[in-house]
């Protein structure tokens, strides 16, 4: 079964980057410009990990995983916060709203995969 990706950044290089190598290694993604943007999105559609920005207009990282969270249907899927953000306290602000893994931007592909690969199998 194909797994299904949710990408939501503000950038338009790092949608396209982080879509192209998914998309590659044979993942479905779908795509958010912003936190308020990826909701619709959740609608029912089968996602098995969400990747998103930390800092975004309209809704950041933060918002969109207490909204994700908030959601039955989505309460359990693994999201990955994908940042320039290194500090401790954004990601225990980011833990703590429920993200599951954090990776710094620039970031590697390679990298990138093995992480997706390790929360959905």
């Amino acid at each position: 079964m194909e797994k299904t990706i949710l990408i939501v950044d503000d950038s338009e290089s790092i949608r396209d980057v982080v879509n192209f190598t998914l998309e590659n290694a044979g993942y479905k993604v779908l795509i958010g410009v912003d936190g308020r943007d990826a909701l619709k999105h959740l609608n029912g559609t089968d996602i098995h990990l969400v990747i998103t920005d930390f800092h975004m207009p309209h809704m950041d990282g933060i918002g969109l995983i207490k909204e994700i969270r908030a959601k039955e249907t989505y309460q359990y899927v693994p999201i990955l916060l994908l940042t320039t953000e290194s500090q401790t306290a954004k990601k225990e602000e980011a833990k703590a709203a429920g993200a599951t893994g954090w990776i710094v931007k620039p970031f590697v592909q390679d990298k990138l995969l093995a992480v997706v690969q390790k929360l959905i199998r």
